[in-house]
């Protein structure tokens, strides 16, 4: 299996700079195919290294590469310039995105033996230390009983997963079943999604350290206003105020950035 860049001999070019690569986006979705496909040129190497995530699923890189490729298209083509984000922020997720629906829609049987064996080892594991322990050992706890680092064990989880069919039932009582289909948002609405997490956290980093903190708690972690106070040494009155604060700074540069 390829490794490395070199060895797939993909034509060298040159990294842009952001001012390049905006221009250049600007271009392609106005319909310039030579600027589109320079961007495409340019950002191989950041289709490569996130393929390199997936090596051990059992398919080659240069297959996974192209279906990589096709995300960085789609990204090219859907990026919005209205938010002040890096392109390649906004198009790793994309590329992601598209490698795990090849993965999940691909025929399942193609697992290497090693996933296998160490899936294996992990439900064998995990069932002795579920009577040990009179619950379900943690992902960490069973890393540490089996010496192997958490991500291994949860890739290993996921690769021998059967996958769920569209229409299995996730409730029923006496009206209509819902089905995991109900559940499931359009392809478009996913990637606003992501583009709306992307944006948030970019819009994070704008703010003082202990504003962005308190929101962090608040909102990411679920932490109430007293929670937060203990937390970093502040009185819920306080940290009540940097609250209000800080929300009134993200809606004011959202609104900034909207009218860019």
């Amino acid at each position: 299996m390829v490794s490395r860049l070199s060895e797939m001999n993909l034509p060298r070019f040159p990294l842009l700079s952001d001012e390049e690569q905006m221009e250049l986006l600007k271009r392609a979705q106005q319909g310039d195919r030579e600027a589109r496909e320079r961007l495409v040129n340019c950002n191989l190497k950041l289709v490569f290294n996130v393929v390199q995530r997936f090596d051990n699923r059992g398919y080659d890189i240069e297959d996974l590469f192209q279906i990589g490729t096709i995300g960085l298209i789609k990204a090219i083509d859907k990026f919005d310039m209205s938010y002040n984000v890096k392109f390649s922020t906004y198009a790793v997720p994309m590329i992601v995105g598209e490698i795990r629906r090849f993965l999940r829609d691909d025929n399942p049987v193609k697992v290497s033996r090693s996933l296998k064996e160490t899936a294996s080892k992990v439900r064998m594991r995990k069932e002795e230390l579920s009577k040990e322990l009179g619950r379900e050992p943690t992902i960490q706890e069973l890393a540490e009983s089996l010496e192997i680092p958490k991500d291994q064990i949860i890739e290993a989880l996921e690769a021998v997963q059967s996958p769920s069919s569209i229409y299995d039932t996730l409730y029923k009582d006496d009206g209509d079943p819902i089905f995991v289909l109900d559940q499931l948002g359009s392809a478009e609405e996913e990637e606003e999604a992501w583009f709306d997490k992307i944006a948030l956290k970019e819009l994070l980093k704008q703010l003082p350290e202990k504003h962005r903190k308190v929101l962090v708690m608040r909102f990411f972690q679920d932490k109430t206003q007293t929670e937060v106070a203990e937390a970093i040494g502040l009185s819920q009155v306080q940290v009540s105020r940097i609250e209000r604060q800080a929300l009134k700074q993200i809606r004011q540069l959202m609104a900034d950035t909207k009218k860019r």
